[in-house]
């Protein structure tokens, strides 16, 4: 297994148990012990982890706030999406990102991609991309929301609106037939909204239980989405609806 690929595997374990011992993740992956100390080590030193005598444990600040429930959820399902989604851009190109935990894994994939530009609103999507040491990461100003570790309000989307990029990848609450894409949150659906004015195509990250769910703040309709990267496919009306917005759906795994 490469690094990487063990890495993420190893991250996405203590994401969802919130511990793990070295034990435990040598037997799970295949690896002898002294490789994933060495792993372990590599993710404290991009703090995405904290290590204790034996194991690894979420890092202090990482296990605060309502990003860090999301982030346990549907790993397994994040995971795929934000590698499929993470092959489909390119050196040279400009991306905005808003803040979720379905783009901070996608973050961490394309911290292995050479030569794109990161603007983002989430402190931890550029530092995952800063670690990676291969492309430009812009972290927006603005009012910090400590729960979310992103900013926000009219300073974000300002600054927001002095970029021209060619996508915005963005996460979501909910998607459906009727409500197209909506948030819970009023501030993160208007920077989700802002970065949409300011790319030249959209894509959305959605594990399938963002899938007919309902949230109280659009975001935009269904015709406003160029590509929908996802775990499984559409609901039957879903895919019907998506399909007459000409949304390209890409299944997260297929072809691999």
């Amino acid at each position: 297994m490469k690094v990487q690929n063990r890495q993420s595997r190893i991250l996405a374990e203590v994401r969802s148990r919130e511990k793990a011992t070295v034990e435990y993740l040598a037997e799970l992956l295949g690896a002898s012990r002294e490789t994933i100390r060495r792993d372990l080590t590599d993710l404290e030193r991009q703090g995405k982890i904290s290590k204790f005598h034996g194991g690894a444990m979420l890092p202090r600040l990482f296990g605060e706030g309502a990003l860090q429930q999301r982030m346990s959820e549907n790993v397994d399902a994040k995971l795929r999406i934000a590698k499929t989604a993470a092959a489909l851009f390119h050196a040279g190109e400009t991306l905005l990102v808003d803040t979720g935990s379905t783009t901070q894994y996608f973050a961490e994939q394309m911290a292995q991609v050479q030569g794109v530009n990161i603007i983002t609103n989430s402190t931890d999507v550029a530092a995952a991309i800063s670690a990676g040491g291969q492309s430009g990461a812009y972290l927006l100003g603005g009012q910090f929301s400590a729960d979310n570790r992103q900013t926000v309000g009219t300073m974000a989307l300002e600054q927001i609106n002095g970029f021209h990029a060619h996508h915005a990848v963005l996460t979501v609450g909910a998607l459906g037939v009727d409500t197209g894409v909506a948030d819970y949150n009023l501030e993160e659906s208007q920077v989700a909204k802002t970065m949409i004015a300011r790319a030249g195509s959209v894509t959305v990250l959605a594990d399938h239980g963002k899938f007919g769910a309902m949230a109280s703040f659009g975001v935009c309709s269904l015709d406003s989405i160029n590509r929908l990267v996802c775990d499984t496919a559409p609901p039957a009306d879903l895919a019907q609806a998506l399909g007459v917005a000409r949304v390209e759906v890409v299944i997260a795994g297929q072809g691999e």
